[in-house]
């Protein structure tokens, strides 16, 4: 489009567009970037498209062998019904692909959107989606759109653009300039941190996944970070254990749950593919999760209903889901390709190597109090020294965060779990893990590693033979076959997660506990501690959740697009207890969940 010239110079751009096609518009856009050496730090391409291509349909009216359709092709994804970001250029480049129709995104996304390219709109104009647009629209945002009735003009002059119409090709021809004569307030939860001109940097307390998958996702938007932590190296808690699962899955209703797991579940497979490519031991090659309530011709029902693609997710019964787990089985099971295994600390190591040198490391730094100190915080030790002062902190550091914000009572647990080991030769290991109650993953290093317990508000570090009398019976009844191991064959390791009873993580601005004066019905109604953020309660699924969850962190935080819809964003939001609380009212009792 033409407005393109006008990214030049700027920290980030972006373009929302309708009719994604092949993609060439976006390739187009992508190349346009490339070529100009004014260009914006960063280009943000938001496709709505209600059929996107196939894989081997990209790139339509480009050249086959053009490197940038190599890349689209290599990063397209599994086309299930959600948003997707994909990464090129070292996170300079997004695309964030939203599959479906134009009515049902606009109210989900979250954007500054600096030029929309319209090449689809309905025929009729439609006085709300004028005002969508507008609610997305940057000041001065470009809006073209081609081949559209006159009446759109008038829609969108109402919704604060100053429209011109022309002719061209014998077709209407609208464009437009955002300049409402009022301009309405951000809602206060979508403000993203505040900062002084070209400061951009962040602390993070806490260096396990969520803390090391932060500070590279906020590489990724030139943001510069320093991870504190208490250890002398990352990753040595809840994200020490040899081993981790990554997965999506598949709810009927599919809700908040189900989409969440599914959009995190396709960011853990690149994350977790470029971990292993670069040394650390892990799987992106499947997983199986055994379903024991539902026939497999009730599960393809699912899969059919829900528009799931096989590239996603497959319904198998016992004898083909025993036959790719190399393991007689005794129930149908979900076969995600995707999914697998990976070692935590491997992970969150990684994560950290790709930040490069815009992620500090310093160890034994334990942060005991928050003050807040003119535009900033002060981070200070057990003896009230200054470990940090910064405008920004992101607070990574599990249960202990909710101590440093004084919300000792919202409905979090801290879940002692223990993993049994024993040596593979003892035990029939599958080629890909097993899932369901319980798992069991391949042999590592010879060794069988399944498990695990879970014991909200259990402090005992001990490794217990109970917890392995347990654990066995639990692989007995995945497996469905007797097992020949007594606990004196098994070692063991414990840890603890931080898990929220809603079992949805933690990401967000931290909100102001007693908000006084303000509407809080609504997650992105409530007021905000500037500069201060929580990314946490991660609970068992920190490898699904790290990649997709630091992204939603960095988009707060930056103010970039967010990378999954409202709807999900709200469920995230920390706020979401001050938001039930309010509706629940003084005098009644919270849930178990709440």
């Amino acid at each position: 489009m033409t407005t393109m010239h006008r990214w030049q110079g700027r920290e980030r751009f972006v373009i929302l567009a309708t009719a994604f096609g092949a993609g060439d518009a976006f390739l187009d856009a992508w190349q346009a970037w490339r070529d100009d050496p004014q260009r914006c730090e960063r280009l943000v391409y938001i496709a709505i498209e209600p059929e996107p291509p196939t894989r081997d349909a990209l790139g339509a009216a480009q050249d086959a062998a053009s490197p940038l359709v190599e890349a689209l092709r290599a990063a397209w994804p599994p086309l299930t019904p959600n948003l997707h970001r994909l990464s090129f250029d070292h996170g300079a480049v997004e695309l964030l692909l939203a599959i479906g129709g134009l009515r049902a995104w606009l109210p989900e996304l979250v954007a500054t959107v600096d030029a929309f390219d319209l090449a689809t709109l309905p025929s009729d104009s439609d006085a709300r989606l004028a005002k969508a647009f507008a609610r997305l629209a940057a000041p001065d945002a470009m809006l073209v759109a081609i081949g559209h009735p006159p009446a759109w003009g008038a829609a969108l002059s109402a919704a604060g653009f100053n429209v011109d119409i022309e002719q061209q090709a014998g077709r209407g021809a609208i464009h437009a300039r955002f300049a409402p004569a009022f301009r309405p307030r951000r809602a206060p939860a979508r403000m993203p941190a505040q900062r002084a001109e070209g400061e951009r940097h962040a602390v993070i307390v806490g260096a396990g996944l969520a803390g090391c998958a932060a500070a590279w996702a906020l590489a990724a938007q030139g943001w510069r970070s320093t991870l504190l932590d208490r250890h002398d190296a990352p990753a040595t808690e809840a994200s020490g254990n040899p081993a981790g699962l990554f997965h999506g899955i598949v709810n009927a209703q599919d809700g908040l749950h189900a989409r969440f797991n599914r959009a995190a579940a396709l960011a853990a497979r690149g994350a977790v593919q470029a971990a292993v490519d670069a040394g650390v031991p892990g799987s992106a090659r499947g997983l199986l999760r055994l379903e024991t309530t539902l026939t497999v011709m009730q599960m393809r029902a699912v899969l059919h209903r829900l528009a799931l693609p096989c590239a996603y997710v497959e319904a198998l019964g016992a004898d083909e889901a025993g036959a790719r787990a190399g393991l007689a089985l005794d129930h149908p099971a979900w076969f995600y390709p995707g999914g697998g295994w990976v070692q935590p600390a491997g992970l969150a190591r990684h994560f950290v190597a790709r930040a490069g040198d815009r992620a500090a490391w310093r160890a034994h730094a334990e942060v005991q109090r928050l003050e807040r100190i003119g535009s900033g915080w002060r981070l200070l030790d057990a003896s009230d020294n200054t470990l940090a002062e910064a405008a920004t902190v992101v607070l990574a550091n599990a249960a202990d965060a909710l101590r440093l914000i004084g919300a000792a009572d919202w409905p979090i647990d801290s879940v002692r779990g223990q993993i049994s080991v024993a040596d593979a030769s003892r035990l029939a290991t599958p080629r890909v893990p097993i899932a369901g109650r319980g798992y069991l993953l391949p042999a590592i290093g010879g060794e069988a590693m399944f498990g695990a317990t879970a014991q909200p508000g259990d402090a005992d570090p001990a490794v217990r033979e109970a917890d392995h009398v347990a654990n066995l019976a639990q692989l007995a009844r995945l497996t469905g076959q007797p097992v020949e191991l007594t606990p004196a064959d098994l070692r063991g390791r414990t840890g603890w997660r931080c898990s929220a009873r809603d079992k949805l993580p933690l990401i967000g601005a931290v909100p102001e506990l007693a908000p006084q004066g303000a509407r809080l019905e609504q997650p992105r109604q409530v007021p905000r501690q500037p500069g201060l953020f929580l990314f946490a309660a991660l609970g068992s699924r920190g490898v699904t959740w790290s990649a997709l969850g630091a992204q939603v962190l960095a988009s707060w935080v930056t103010g970039a697009p967010a990378p999954v819809e409202a709807s999900l964003l709200d469920a995230l939001d920390p706020a979401r207890f001050v938001s039930r609380r309010a509706r629940r009212g003084p005098n009644r009792p919270p849930s178990s969940r709440e």
